[in-house]
């Protein structure tokens, strides 16, 4: 059928892979940082001038890069906002997804509209900081004249593709993306207008949602430019899930997400009732703490996470008692925003370097078992986990998770899984144009490979253990799951 481009514009780089429309092998690959981001990507930047994703993508793409190229599907980073004036240039730089300044405006959204259940059952999430939403809010009071020229209102991935597409009248996202802003449904598959009005003060133009396998136009060179998604979607896309798979991100936070064939709607908010880029639903639950509790305990034993993994090897399940409830930056799942970490069952035994490894690899772990409890307590089903991340590759963390998520463990080789996703979308958009796939059928690459992991028989000490953990979670927290 011929190649396709999957792009992804992070919050530091552009990346690009060219891939074969039949077999999804890679042909070739091109990358390049933004302007000014910082060289290990660390930059913890809140705002942007979006020209500088062109310029990146520019740089990717040179060298011919995109010779032989029928069509580009094109991925970013979540919850950005580019705010247009009536014209469809930036009225400010763009706010990026990891902005914490909106969280004042996040919990004013909620007084607004009532109360968390009012957000859930009208969006499927609660406003949160990062979200379009509360960043429109946080924008109306702390830049007035900026949002009183807001006329239009697009995330990374829809500014991108409009810029591709040659800025057309016409601009679209996809189903994905919009269910991140805080004012789309994914369970009604609308945009609620009164929500952006509530944040911002005023309506806006806001883009037209086209399905996964829809083109959003073609390129003044004649390339077919797909519908496009944020990182999430595509990245699970790429990676091939499927009902009855989560993916388990390991970052400094952690997140569960899953394929399912409902929108959930989550009084609490808990979960937030996303959706996926084959129109399916994304329900994901978050954490706050992953990561960060292994390099915390790592930096209190003078080592580094390969070193906290070889301590807690000469440990035992159980940590000789020593359980971490490992909320060191507060806690999202369970909704514990000011507390903090607790270390419990200190024995004399138990005092000892390798017990403490243990225990924070447990906890974190339980943390997130935690979090995939939540959705199978709403009746999804998982039956394989996909671990993302560097800590993946940790051997403690392939041996304990098994057995603590109670389900088979795959760690996918790495790969850039996010743009064979979008180049996957590519594919998909470029064969319905020509008749020869379905737009209920996406292409059948190969699923990610990688290796797998069994409970096998730690399959009971991991239920103790995590019998263990909720013991003292429940009795440092009780009723925090509202049991």
């Amino acid at each position: 059928m011929g190649i396709v481009a999957g792009l992804d514009s992070s919050s530091d780089f552009t990346r690009i892979v060219i891939c074969d429309a039949d077999t999804g092998a890679v042909v070739r690959q091109g990358h390049a940082a933004h302007p000014h981001a910082a060289p290990d990507g660390t930059a913890r930047r809140t705002e942007i001038d979006p020209q500088a994703w062109l310029m990146s993508l520019g740089e990717a793409a040179s060298g011919g890069l995109l010779e032989g190229v029928q069509a580009i599907g094109v991925s970013a980073q979540q919850q950005g906002v580019v705010a247009l004036d009536r014209g469809g240039n930036a009225v400010r730089p763009a706010l990026v997804g990891n902005d914490p300044r909106a969280q004042t405006a996040a919990a004013d959204l909620v007084d607004g509209l009532g109360s968390k259940e009012a957000w859930a059952q009208a969006v499927g999430c609660v406003p949160q900081a990062g979200q379009p939403v509360a960043k429109l809010r946080w924008l109306a009071r702390q830049e007035p004249d900026a949002a009183a020229r807001v006329a239009a209102v697009l995330q990374p991935h829809d500014w991108l593709t409009w810029q591709l597409l040659g800025r057309p009248a016409r601009r679209v996202t996809d189903r994905g993306d919009a269910s991140g802003t805080g004012y789309w449904s994914a369970a009604t598959g609308s945009w609620r207008p009164d929500l952006v009005e509530l944040a911002l003060g005023h309506q806006v133009a806001l883009p037209e949602v086209i399905g996964p396998a829809e083109a959003a136009g073609h390129t003044p060179e004649g390339l077919l430019i797909s519908a496009g998604t944020g990182e999430t979607m595509a990245a699970a896309f790429g990676l091939g899930i499927s009902p009855g798979d989560a993916v388990v991100s390991l970052g400094a936070s952690g997140s569960v997400s899953v394929v399912h064939h409902e929108a959930l709607v989550d009084p609490s908010g808990t979960i937030s009732s996303y959706a996926d880029a084959t129109g399916m639903h994304m329900p994901v639950v978050r954490t706050l703490n992953a990561v960060r509790v292994l390099r915390g305990t790592a930096e209190l034993l003078g080592t580094d996470l390969a070193g906290l993994s070889e301590l807690a090897a000469d440990s035992s399940p159980g940590s000789y008692g020593l359980v971490l409830l490992p909320y060191l930056e507060g806690e999202r799942t369970p909704d514990l925003p000011h507390t903090a970490g607790t270390l419990a069952g200190l024995r004399r035994e138990s005092m000892k370097p390798e017990h403490l490894a243990r225990a924070a690899f447990e906890g974190m772990l339980c943390g997130l078992a935690d979090a995939l409890d939540v959705v199978r307590e709403r009746g999804v089903q998982v039956r394989r986990v996909f671990l993302l991340g560097a800590a993946a590759e940790l051997p403690a963390v392939q041996q304990m998770a098994p057995s603590l998520f109670g389900a088979g463990v795959v760690v996918p080789q790495p790969a850039d899984y996010t743009t064979l996703g979008a180049a996957r979308q590519a594919a998909w958009a470029l064969g319905v144009s020509r008749g020869t796939l379905s737009p209920h059928e996406p292409p059948r690459w190969p699923a990610a490979a990688g290796s797998r992991f069994d409970p096998g028989e730690d399959g009971p000490l991991g239920h103790a253990v995590r019998q263990q953990y909720i013991a003292v979670r429940d009795q440092v927290h009780p009723g925090a799951f509202g049991r």
